[in-house]
């Protein structure tokens, strides 16, 4: 590591996504210089304000090209590689995206020297049933072969701003007197944006372990149905929630995964929600978790209203009802 932060190069893939401008905020908030690697560099201009002049750069990157990330990690001392897809489009795929490019990613940074950090996500698991999740195991086990020491993160589904999560269930509900509910039962550990951003810029400090997996959860496990209440009472909607069999919901999939926004909805996301998604007994005890880091992770009942008031009726101004 380089002596102090202002030294220190920390190269971010898949920087300008929902967690990537988190974990921007969060290595200029610790001084640290920050190279963003992404697809298209041009788009990215709003990472810039994160930072003071000239803190943070952006370059081009693809991972499946692996000459563009060797030359975007150069004299990098940090790596870390926040690129994951939720679905796949023309050429990015779980297995190019989630398996290959992790790969990638990995391979450059052990021949750069660097310290590496890599992102997965709870549920990655070479046994599953869903693509995605034996994707992300299937990175992880890249990730370790080529970087023994890298440090990986596992988090729950992400809560905040710009999630694809709270923020599609409070668009629909503005949308449709009924709401479909897909794995009602489920359970899910909602995490705080920020404490998975506060996490990996742990890592980058070197507070985290060395080629351990982390499993980051927030304070409560909720079922779906809990979430999605949660949700409706923050944007003070009275929704009729209608459970979906997953038979059921994996036909219709068939057909929604060509829908747009938040109707989108692929076969592979209905197998996910047949699975909980929480962190593990062995992650507590091996105290590889938010708390272990010494986060105390923030609820979503704690942070969503913060960003949800938008979907009330009146706005910021209507009363919460109690």
């Amino acid at each position: 590591m380089a002596s102090n932060n202002l030294d220190t190069l920390v190269t971010v893939f898949g920087g300008s996504g929902f967690l990537g401008r988190s974990v921007v905020r969060a290595l200029c908030k610790r001084d640290y210089r920050v190279r963003v690697a992404v697809r298209r560099p041009e788009l990215a201009g709003y990472l810039q304000p994160l930072g003071r002049v000239g803190q943070v750069h952006t370059v081009q990157a693809n991972l499946r090209y692996p000459a563009s990330v060797e030359a975007a990690l150069r004299d990098s001392h940090v790596v870390i590689n926040l690129v994951g897809v939720l679905t796949e489009s023309g050429a990015q795929t779980f297995d190019a995206v989630q398996t290959k490019g992790a790969e990638t990613v990995a391979k450059a940074a052990a021949s750069a020297g660097a310290q590496l950090v890599h992102v997965s996500a709870i549920g990655a698991d070479a046994q599953s049933p869903s693509r995605y999740a034996r994707a992300k195991a299937a990175g992880e086990a890249a990730v370790l072969a080529a970087v023994p020491s890298a440090t990986i993160f596992r988090p729950s589904v992400m809560f905040g701003p710009e999630d694809q999560f709270t923020n599609r269930f409070a668009a629909l509900a503005r949308m449709s007197p009924v709401l479909p509910l897909i794995g009602g039962e489920t359970k899910m550990q909602p995490v705080y944006v920020g404490d998975v951003a506060s996490a990996i810029a742990d890592a980058a400090d070197g507070k985290a372990k060395a080629g351990a997996i982390y499993e980051l959860g927030g304070p409560e496990v909720l079922s779906m149905r809990e979430i999605i209440e949660t949700i409706l009472a923050i944007t003070d909607r009275k929704r009729m929630l209608v459970p979906l069999p997953f038979g059921l919901a994996r036909f219709q999939a068939n057909f929604l995964q060509f829908a747009p926004g938040a109707f989108k909805l692929t076969p592979d996301q209905v197998t996910l929600l047949e699975r909980d998604n929480v962190v593990s007994e062995a992650a507590k005890a091996a105290g590889l978790t938010l708390e272990g880091l010494g986060i105390t992770p923030d609820s979503l009942e704690a942070i969503a209203p913060q960003y949800l008031w938008r979907f009330r009726a009146a706005g910021q101004f209507q009363r919460m009802s109690v």
